[in-house]
């Protein structure tokens, strides 16, 4: 066992939070469908925000097969502000690989998984199945990059943050090591004024040494996000809105959403990926009357949204997917975030 895993294990047989995805310090690992599931949700996402999704899902879908089972759109309605929705259909499409092949045991068999990379695949191998596997989460890195005292700023050290922690990682406990590093990471060593005197690495950390510990990890200056604008409609008939089921592949794919001109940022010579279902664009009757506007931030760009009233020509065609929506049911829809801001703006707003 590790020095590092000597004085750190201890400390997180203490002080480990209860989370419900997790088997107490010690105890047999927990059931590999609730840890993918929760590895799944961490992406991009914090524990407060996850534990009611994780325990109304888990409610809903106790198991793998449960989950293989269900409706995608149902899926993602409940996934609906958790963000990154491609993680939602992903988790879909793994649990039904799940469900006809059973989990694998080891690192590499998770890696071949729908929607399950490096990091997922080792925080499953460890936790799950009790693997010695190098879990590196953001939380993670900063513990390295402080412990060693890595002045390489991020994201470009993150190979070398990976190797330092493999030199740490023990042979035994994985599960519980991986765990209490991102505790100490989330609780202690926080990103801004740490809280050395409670961490049992003090005497270890080059960062601490350095007096200045909260300058690290060195971090390269932030691009600034393009900016970008769009506009939603919001189209009502007899106390109902129409909604459209967005393509399955892009920005916020396979959901349900107001009509709008969002689409996703094209790629270096490739053009832009429509939001609107495929081939398809609403005709109007009249002027559009714009009730104002919403600003959201994706992880690429910054965007702007106005928020419009209109009429639909009695011609126009809807769409495969389109659904008018009662009002009175619309929180039940699993609009994301985006265009629950947008609907919210209407409600209010609209004349």
């Amino acid at each position: 066992m590790s020095r590092t895993s000597e004085k750190l294990l201890p400390w997180y047989d203490a002080n480990a939070r209860r989370l419900p995805w997790r088997s107490p310090p010690g105890a047999p690992s927990p059931d590999p469908y609730r840890v993918w599931l929760s590895e799944i949700m961490l992406q991009q996402t914090t524990v407060a925000t996850v534990k009611a999704y994780f325990e109304r899902f888990t409610a809903r879908w106790p198991t793998v097969a449960a989950l293989a089972a269900a409706d995608e759109g149902d899926v993602m309605a409940a996934w609906a502000g958790l963000g990154y929705y491609s993680r939602a259909r992903n988790l879909v499409a793994c649990a039904r690989v799940l469900a006809a092949e059973g989990f694998p045991a080891d690192e590499a068999g998770l890696r071949g998984l729908p929607g399950v990379g490096p990091y997922t695949a080792a925080a499953i191998a460890a936790i799950a199945f009790g693997q010695r596997a190098v879990v590196v989460d953001g939380n993670v890195e900063r513990v390295v990059a402080r412990l060693f005292a890595v002045d390489t700023p991020l994201p470009g050290v993150k190979p070398d943050l990976k190797r330092l922690a493999e030199t740490i990682t023990p042979d035994t406990r994985c599960g519980d090591f991986a765990q209490a590093m991102m505790d100490l990471g989330a609780t202690v060593c926080v990103p801004r004024n740490p809280r050395c005197g409670d961490c049992p690495l003090m005497q270890d950390c080059g960062a601490y040494a350095s007096g200045d510990p909260g300058s690290y990890p060195r971090r390269a200056a932030k691009a600034l996000k393009p900016e970008r604008t769009a506009t939603a409609w919001w189209i009502e008939r007899e106390g109902q809105v129409l909604l459209v089921r967005r393509p399955a592949k892009g920005l916020l794919g396979g959901m349900l959403a107001l009509p709008s001109t969002l689409s996703a940022p094209a790629k270096a010579g490739a053009q832009a990926t429509a939001v609107l279902p495929v081939d398809w664009a609403p005709a109007f009757a009249g002027a559009q009357v714009s009730l104002g506007t919403i600003t959201h931030i994706f992880t690429h760009f910054r965007l702007t949204m106005t928020v419009a009233v209109a009429s639909l020509d009695p011609g126009c065609v809807l769409p495969p997917g389109a659904q008018w929506w009662p009002l009175t049911k619309l929180a039940d829809a699993g609009l994301p975030t985006l265009f629950a801001k947008a609907a919210a703006v209407a409600m209010r707003e609209r004349v």
